[in-house]
């Protein structure tokens, strides 16, 4: 007749039996993971010779060896090397699709006007590619201000169309005069100023991106570049602090997902409209 009970329950490999299978999951850039033995948490930002690096929120990175060893949500899981993307599938740090083969086109008469290297330097580093392929070229200002002077110097048409992104574009600012006083001249059919709300650039990368829970506060009558670096405890004195700051913000920029979406839809309006066939 047959054991009801089945096989000896202590007989090799019954270990095996009983053990849960551990899902296998391809570490793909940005999956969230935990280490199991220290409860070291981050995100995956590269895998490499048979090792996953993971970046935790304070910006530290640290190297483990794929495998087991891992949490996601609590449940143990095996890191695998993700598989290699389809290079139609691929996306550029815009989230554009990217390009196959595609060579930088010859700049257009147009332009995008930003008012400081930084806002360039950002621009460039998520639109980078997808202005090339339409071959627009960003150039900055040093200022709102100056707007007008570069108006003169070289006036707008319909073949040559300016798209200008500036900082805190809010009602009453002097940006928003500016703006105003350009969209009711000459000048205006052919020029599209959009803006943020930020005081800076900066405000623009998310707290998350940078692992806070959100900006500092700076007080009025403080500069607000040097205000923040005092608020991170970063060096303050010198030009080249304010430019090593900002670099190490913008080394935390990887794709659109790091910037707020104030920022986004402007730049991406500012593209069509540099880009749109003339009239």
């Amino acid at each position: 007749m047959d054991d009801r009970y089945g096989s000896d329950v202590l007989a090799a490999g019954w270990r095996e039996r009983a053990a849960k299978p551990v899902p296998q999951v391809p570490a793909e850039l940005d999956l969230v993971v935990e280490v199991a033995d220290d409860g070291y948490c981050g995100a995956v930002t590269r895998v490499q010779g048979g090792n996953v690096e993971l970046e935790d929120r304070l910006g530290r990175k640290r190297l483990f060896p794929l495998g087991g060893g891992f949490l996601i949500d609590g449940s143990p899981v095996r890191l695998t090397v993700p598989a290699p993307r389809e290079q139609g599938l691929r996306r550029t740090a815009s989230g554009s699709f990217v390009v196959a083969d595609q060579r930088a086109r010859t700049a257009l008469p147009s332009r995008i006007l930003v008012e400081g290297k930084h806002d360039a330097e950002l621009v460039e580093k998520v639109w980078g590619a997808d202005l090339r392929v339409e071959g627009v070229v960003v150039e900055f200002l040093q200022g709102v201000d100056l707007l007008d002077e570069l108006l003169a110097a070289e006036p707008p048409s319909d073949s040559r169309r300016y798209g200008v992104l500036v900082d805190h574009l809010v009602p009453g600012s002097k940006e928003s005069r500016i703006a105003d006083a350009v969209a009711r001249g000459p000048h205006g059919r052919h020029v599209r100023i959009v803006g943020h709300p930020f005081v800076d650039v900066w405000q623009c990368v998310t707290p998350r991106a940078l692992g806070i829970a959100k900006w500092p506060e700076i007080p009025r009558g403080t500069d607000w570049k040097t205000g923040i670096c005092r608020a991170f405890g970063w060096p303050y004195e010198t030009q080249g602090d304010t430019g090593r700051a900002w670099q190490h913000i913008l080394s935390k920029v990887h794709t659109y997902r790091d910037l707020e979406p104030a920022l986004l839809g402007r730049v991406e309006e500012l593209i069509d409209f540099v880009t749109a066939p003339a009239a």
